[in-house]
């Protein structure tokens, strides 16, 4: 064989090799599906800066968390992403999939929804959150959704879910459906109010539903209300951070599994733009009691909305 058929099948044999290890030097480069990666920006947002990803905030020591700026990208997720229970932070999908069903105008009042004698009996449980309403009473729409995100009430929830489905049952179907829309992937909901621990989610899930939810207005104006009054009784929202360093919503949720859980919305000016902020705790003191994981929640909240409100024009300027 001549030295020029010698190393034609070398050659061939080297070149197909750089080829490959060129193809996997760019599938390390342009792969960004991992855990680290940026959450896409829309159109003609500003830059991130390159720091996002150690953006140095007080993320909770237990549980899980999640953190996006409107136009900007995902600060991060934090903490296990294993689903868990969620308790009340259930019944954002709850007036969620009201919304889309029967949906309303700002200022409107809605639907007239006549209350069952069902829901009025349990009014007054001793053992889960409840808001008082009278059987065979007409309210409003807007009236039974602000008990049910304000006062974060049971019985208004599973109310609603009959009003709209028929039967729970039927209704929690439409829930799993749109959280199967919305690319819920870890979450199952296996009632309408948060009370069975089989509900689960996970932080990043719920920060996505909070994005979808928080699209409409009259949901929006909803979650804003710092109180409500029920027959014989005035209920104040339980978000407590409501109205401080620019919270302008979104839910809280508490149980002995669940522990505390809190998703939370901030309107902040960035550059001469308005961002919505939004961010989500879960799992803090689980297995303690619902006061406790509350508390902590609130708190673990608190510190995340100052820290961003604090690190956000300078990360959206580009200089971490």
């Amino acid at each position: 064989m001549s030295r020029r058929g010698v190393w034609r099948p070398l050659l061939t044999a080297l070149l197909a090799a750089a080829v490959l290890m060129a193809g996997t030097v760019a599938w390390l480069v342009l792969d960004t599906t991992g855990p680290s990666a940026a959450a896409p920006r829309t159109p003609g947002a500003p830059p991130v800066a390159a720091a996002a990803d150690g953006l140095d905030l007080p993320w909770p020591t237990e549980g899980q968390a999640s953190i996006s700026v409107e136009g900007v990208g995902s600060l991060g997720t934090r903490g296990s992403r294993t689903p868990v229970p969620i308790a009340s932070i259930t019944k954002v999908m709850t007036a969620h999939v009201l919304l889309r069903e029967h949906p309303m105008r700002p200022g409107e009042d809605g639907a007239d929804i006549v209350v069952d004698q069902r829901a009025a009996d349990e009014s007054y449980s001793g053992t889960e959150s409840t808001v008082p309403v009278e059987a065979g009473r007409t309210y409003s729409q807007r009236e039974l959704l602000e008990y049910l995100m304000v006062g974060s009430a049971n019985n208004v929830a599973r109310l609603l879910a009959r009003w709209d489905a028929g039967d729970e049952r039927a209704f929690v179907a439409k829930m799993n459906a749109t959280a199967r829309e919305l690319g819920l992937a870890d979450t199952t909901y296996t009632g309408p109010s948060g009370l069975e621990a089989t509900t689960t989610s996970t932080a990043a899930d719920q920060l996505r539903l909070a994005r979808a939810a928080m699209e409409d207005p009259v949901f929006r104006e909803v979650v804003a209300v710092r109180e409500v009054t029920a027959p014989g009784v005035r209920v104040a929202n339980t978000n407590k951070l409501l109205g401080r360093h620019g919270v302008i919503g979104l839910k809280t949720g508490s149980s002995t599994p669940a522990g505390g859980n809190l998703v939370w919305a901030v309107r902040q000016e960035v550059a001469g733009v308005p961002r919505l902020v939004l961010g989500v705790v879960l799992g803090q003191r689980a297995g303690s009691n619902p006061i406790a994981g509350g508390a902590a929640a609130t708190e673990v909240s608190e510190d995340l909305v100052r820290a961003v409100r604090e690190a956000l024009p300078d990360l959206v300027a580009g200089r971490g």
